[in-house]
């Protein structure tokens, strides 16, 4: 909870503070009138006041949260935040291209990783599963607009070609 019983020279009373989307939303709730310290019901029926603004902005920080958990970031070269594409080095020592993923997981409450293989899969396929697996993380439905975004930004074979070159081969 955020409420708080501030008793400074300058204000006594109940401060309410949330952080939503990166604003801060703070209230006060007096417990004085006239000068004098509110005491008994009145102090109970003013705490209940504040208890029910907290919830109310905790509910709403709560949505801002989930909100933020499912969205998408696309940058301006068209990767996903989260979805590597990269070449990966196995223990033979041969490279292979693959899409990395690494998120914060909606589902389990923790950072969850994969990697899936291009050779293996396919482009498209690889893609595939790649948002299959970031999408259920993030609980995004197959619906959504995200999830079309997400689809839409699959890396082209020019792409993998410049990647495969980019990182010559050993051996």
């Amino acid at each position: 909870m955020s409420v708080e019983l501030l008793d400074t020279p300058r204000f006594h009373g109940y401060r309410v503070r949330r952080q939503i989307n990166g604003k801060t939303y703070q209230e006060y709730f007096s417990l004085k009138e006239d000068g004098k310290r509110i005491r008994g019901s009145k102090r109970a029926s003013i705490k209940k006041q504040a208890d029910a603004r907290d919830t109310e902005l905790a509910r709403s920080q709560m949505g801002a949260k989930e909100k933020a958990a499912r969205e998408v970031y696309v940058d301006d070269k068209g990767r996903v935040r989260g979805i590597l594409f990269r070449m990966k080095t196995e223990k033979s020592g041969t490279k292979t291209p693959v899409f990395q993923i690494g998120i914060m997981s909606t589902l389990e409450s923790k950072i969850v990783n994969t990697t899936v293989s291009i050779n293996l899969h396919g482009l498209n396929g690889a893609w595939g599963k790649a948002v299959e697996f970031y999408a259920k993380h993030k609980k995004i439905n197959r619906k959504s607009a995200s999830y079309k975004q997400l689809m839409k930004a699959k890396p082209s074979n020019a792409d993998l070609q410049k990647l495969m070159k980019s990182r010559p081969r050993r051996g």
